[in-house]
């Protein structure tokens, strides 16, 4: 049907349960059924030190919306004088609702290589930039701004760990045939997926991910057919649609 191009669709959806909602709405409007299957489980850790002196820095990038929301919860009001960054337009939209203006954020894309592309972090040096983050992750903007002469610090403000997720009713649904894709939001949430369900699974079904990077991880796994799709809500729904209305 047109108003419900996923029709018949079993879409696997394996964000942080607090952040699957927005996707599998979307699934479930457009006719599919959303499989919520978390492969991540996002976890508080004490206040970071930054949060007792933020005025003392010139720059604070957040690398996810839910870095936005941890820090946010422990801020009453976000100093003037602090520049804020965001990695994408999801967290640059969660700053806005919080009443940060100004943020810097990527006009395309959703990563470090994009956030150090946009013109005003071209000359930060002499500035004092922490990047609020969930753990360890990869090195690259950190890396960048120091090249560029600022003074850099991480401040993990939440963790990411494998979740419990049961794995035997989606593999159950599986082999009822219930399963026709599956999407993920990171590398991260990639590897955890084959601990829970084996890599096997990779190679039997249309693997939708936010970046190139993601997609080179995969295919590392054994995934035969991947579709880049971005990280945006819209931008998946936009490539399931494409992807099931290409084979009807």
């Amino acid at each position: 049907m047109r108003n419900k191009p996923l029709a018949g669709r079993g879409i696997v959806v394996t964000r942080p349960r607090e952040l699957a909602g927005a996707l599998a709405a979307a699934i479930e409007k457009a006719g599919g059924a959303a499989v919520l299957f978390p492969t991540i489980v996002i976890e508080d850790v004490p206040p970071p030190a930054a949060l007792r002196g933020l005025e003392a820095y010139d720059l604070a990038v957040f690398v996810s919306p839910t870095a936005v929301q941890k820090v946010m919860a422990q801020v009453p009001m976000w100093p003037e004088r602090l520049q804020a960054a965001a990695i994408g337009a999801g967290s640059r939209r969660e700053l806005e609702r919080h009443g940060v203006r100004g943020v810097l954020a990527p006009e395309e894309g959703a990563d470090s290589e994009a956030l150090l592309n946009v013109p005003e972090l071209q000359r930060v040096g002499g500035r004092r930039v922490v990047i609020f983050r969930g753990g360890t992750g990869r090195p690259l903007l950190g890396d960048g701004l120091a090249a560029r002469g600022a003074s850099v610090e991480y401040a993990d403000c939440y963790r990411r760990v494998l979740a419990k997720t049961d794995p035997a009713p989606l593999l159950a649904l599986w082999r009822r045939g219930g399963v026709h894709a599956v999407t993920v939001s990171s590398s991260e949430g990639l590897k955890n997926f084959v601990t829970l369900v084996g890599a096997p699974r990779l190679a039997a079904i249309p693997l939708f991910v936010p970046h190139a990077r993601v997609a080179a991880r995969a295919l590392e796994h054994g995934a035969r057919e991947v579709v880049v799709s971005g990280p945006a809500d819209a931008a998946v729904l936009e490539r399931l649609v494409a992807y099931f209305h290409e084979r009807d």
